[in-house]
């Protein structure tokens, strides 16, 4: 490794009893791409959270480009030359992109501003980092792409020297992930460091030098990324070897066609960006229809249509051959789960305890309410059936949803839209939902959280209901989908059987080619 641009040694954090971080100690070299890894709750993002400031250690140090970095403060850590592009973009949509640049790099008690040196600026480091985008365009008319390269440059245009990339694929393309690869390899090549961190394994070895893997807070491995492959970093990662997803077709799909569960004929819902445009789509009993996209084309619009939280202004859908109901309820009664993109802000209220949010959806239902009672005994009774079928870690049934992990967050909403209350016991998978409706069912999960997601979604398709999932992981579209369709600004393409897609046949429906 290249002399250390950054080093942190022995950080210490601890929330109460929870040791966060554990004495972890990692060096980045110029020019280098180290990839952060871990499962969700291994200390990722504390430990990202103390290199900006955002935290102070309880032990330990950080230098930067040799010389100490003030702890807790982020303005000493944006002035050492460290930036971060998060996840989820922090721009302001009607502002150009000169201006979202500009944002917080002059004092606020300057009686003027200079724009033309900033406008000249940003052109020098757009130029020699190849990120081209035209500062006078409103960021909310650009693409997800270009927003990222916004994002990108005000981090370089405030002079880091270190980036922090937080998942930065997450909502791209195909052929946008390849653009931003390239970017990379140029700001590499000049001489920039980056912390890159994500869940795609092929991507981490295909852009970092060095892999560090974290778990239980602890820094449990640290190797070259060249040699090492996908396993050895899944198996780092969750202590136990991670079998490969692998594509199983369903068991259903020598019976000819399949019963028609839903049908979608030309349905359009409201104005804004997030609307259906004459969408139709027919979903099959014991088949696994994805959808592909970048988010905000639509797939809101399209789960809450089926999920009955929004109504068709135009067209039809049917619900085995009846008009969609539009009560929530409603749909629960007549067999349709949902698993909402927001698991924190919608799948769960985190306050709750978690016998309240497992019957949440059929409070009013026999199974537990008598006259307007709840039937308290019978719904803790079923949220532990839950809590054993699924595998859900992190409390009891009387414990606060919110002091659960993502993964194990998203292993209570599962539990509570596949096992029927009336299911005889604790393995049962009888009254299996005729429709499944899951948006995003992975995001932001470790693989071990994944692939325990994806098994419980095939199996439920095996078991005869028909699954809608909705996602941005384009591996896990071509790996889970029977058949696949590609949303585009309220449209959506034909669904096809997935072996008549190709990678970039995608991406380029997924930027409006097809549409």
């Amino acid at each position: 490794m290249s002399d250390p641009v950054l080093v942190l040694s022995g950080i210490t954090k601890r929330f109460g009893t929870l040791v966060a971080n554990d004495a972890i100690s990692l060096q980045l070299g110029a020019g280098e791409v180290l990839a952060l890894l871990g499962e969700n709750g291994a200390g990722k993002s504390t430990l990202v959270s103390i290199l900006f400031g955002h935290y102070v250690a309880d032990g330990g140090h950080i230098t930067a480009f040799g010389q100490p970095l003030p702890a807790g403060d982020p303005k000493a850590a944006l002035a050492a030359g460290i930036g971060m592009v998060h996840q989820h973009f922090t721009l302001a949509d009607n502002l150009s992109v000169l201006d979202n640049v500009m944002m917080g790099s002059e004092p606020w008690w300057q009686p003027f501003t200079r724009r033309s040196a900033a406008r000249q600026r940003l052109a020098e480091v757009a130029q020699r980092f190849g990120l081209a985008v035209d500062a006078d365009a409103q960021v909310g008319s650009l693409s997800v792409g270009e927003r990222q390269r916004v994002e990108i440059l005000k981090a370089l245009y405030r002079g880091a020297r270190i980036l922090i990339l937080d998942e930065p694929t997450a909502v791209l393309t195909p052929q946008e992930s390849e653009a931003l690869f390239d970017v990379l390899a140029q700001m590499v090549a000049q001489g920039l460091s980056i912390i890159f961190i994500s869940h795609k394994l092929g991507e981490v070895l295909r852009v970092s030098h060095r892999v560090a893997v974290l778990r239980g807070g602890k820094l449990v491995a640290e190797a070259p990324a060249q040699g090492t492959t996908q396993g050895q970093l899944a198996q780092w990662m969750v202590g136990h070897a991670i079998d490969a997803a692998v594509r199983r077709p369903s068991p259903h799909s020598d019976e000819g066609d399949s019963m028609v569960v839903c049908q979608l004929t030309k349905v359009s819902t409201g104005t804004g960006r997030e609307r259906l445009q004459a969408v139709s789509l027919d979903l099959r009993s014991g088949e696994l229809l994805a959808i592909a996209g970048v988010s905000g084309n639509g797939q809101v619009a399209l789960a809450e249509l089926l999920c009955g939280t929004r109504q068709a202004t135009a067209g039809q859908v049917l619900l085995q051959g009846q008009p969609l109901p539009h009560s929530c309820a409603d749909l629960v009664r007549r067999g349709v789960a949902r698993i909402p993109e927001d698991r924190h802000g919608v799948g769960v209220v985190g306050d709750l305890p978690l016998w309240e949010n497992t019957m949440s959806e059929r409070l009013r239902t026999a199974a537990f309410s008598t006259w307007g009672w709840v039937r308290r005994a019978a719904a803790k009774a079923y949220a532990q059936r839950v809590i054993a079928a699924f595998d859900v870690r992190g409390g009891g049934a009387s414990s606060a949803a919110r002091a659960l992990s993502g993964g194990n967050m998203q292993k209570l909403i599962l539990g509570r839209a596949l096992l029927h209350p009336d299911a005889a016991d604790s393995q049962a998978q009888s009254h299996t939902p005729i429709l499944i409706v899951a948006h995003q069912p992975t995001w932001g999960l470790d693989i071990g959280a994944v692939r325990y997601v994806q098994s419980q979604l095939l199996a439920a398709r095996d078991a005869g209901a028909a699954v809608l999932l909705i996602s941005d992981d384009l591996d896990e579209v071509l790996t889970l989908g029977d058949r696949v369709a590609v949303m585009h600004a309220g449209q959506l393409s034909a669904a096809r059987p997935t072996d008549d897609w190709t990678r970039e046949a995608i991406g380029l429906a997924m930027a409006g080619a097809e549409h």
